[in-house]
């Protein structure tokens, strides 16, 4: 049995060289390549603002994680859940390089990338060369669902990652419950949230919509682990 761990993060930019922190971590668990019902969830607090360039790729504010905790108080468990297992990502490098800056911050060791890394956008550029390999384009060009995919969320995105790793892999029993509707059923309200938010409006948001978001929020600001 190999267990490996797919995951995804989302932060305030794109350089933790630059100050740029972890708002959001999200992590599946796969054994023999095939996703488990166990995964890992939790926003974090930057302890700095948001640029409005950044809440525009993912919908958070820095007000919607006020009470959330901070990367050094769910490190312990992120690790735990983590283990020794390697580590897949699209775009592994950018995320390594985000979880690693939060680590060396909080005084735990980094994540080997050479040992642990396994990237899907070298996976589909390899395999498919020449073509795009972004999530968007491999989940069309394998026909997952992108419907709920109005913004990053990384949640989401490692749920429609781990249909297009398995695919990548050979395509064996696609989705095992991760696909239809019913893909986000269980994972804190995210499903409802993401179906029915209009995360690009530019109109000011309604009394019901400002109180749907901050109901989502708070059910995500406790670390989620999930094992059955």
């Amino acid at each position: 049995m190999k267990r490996s761990i797919l995951f995804d993060t989302e932060t305030t930019g794109f350089d933790p060289d630059q100050g740029d922190r972890i708002i959001e971590i999200a992590a599946i668990e796969l054994i023999d390549d095939l996703p488990t019902t166990n995964y890992y969830h939790v926003m974090v607090h930057p302890e700095r603002d948001i640029p409005a360039e950044a809440t525009k790729v993912h919908g958070f504010r820095i007000e919607d994680l006020e009470g959330a905790p901070k990367f050094a108080e769910i490190a312990d468990g992120f690790l735990e859940f983590i283990g020794d297992s390697p580590m897949i990502a699209h775009n592994a490098r950018f995320d390594f390089k985000f979880v690693n800056a939060e680590l060396e911050k909080c005084g735990r060791a980094p994540l080997d990338y050479v040992s642990r890394a396994i990237d899907t956008v070298e996976m589909a550029r390899k395999k498919y060369p020449g073509m795009p390999a972004s999530l968007d384009a491999l989940c069309r060009r394998f026909n997952i669902d992108l419907s709920q995919r109005g913004t990053h969320n990384a949640l989401l995105d490692c749920q429609l990652l781990a249909e297009v790793y398995v695919e990548l892999m050979g395509g064996r029993q696609r989705g095992l419950g991760l696909a239809g509707p019913s893909r986000n059923r269980n994972i804190t309200g995210a499903a409802d949230f993401l179906a029915n938010r209009s995360p690009r409006k530019m109109a000011p948001p309604s009394a019901e919509e400002l109180a749907a978001h901050t109901a989502f929020v708070d059910g995500l600001k406790e670390p989620v682990w999930r094992r059955d």
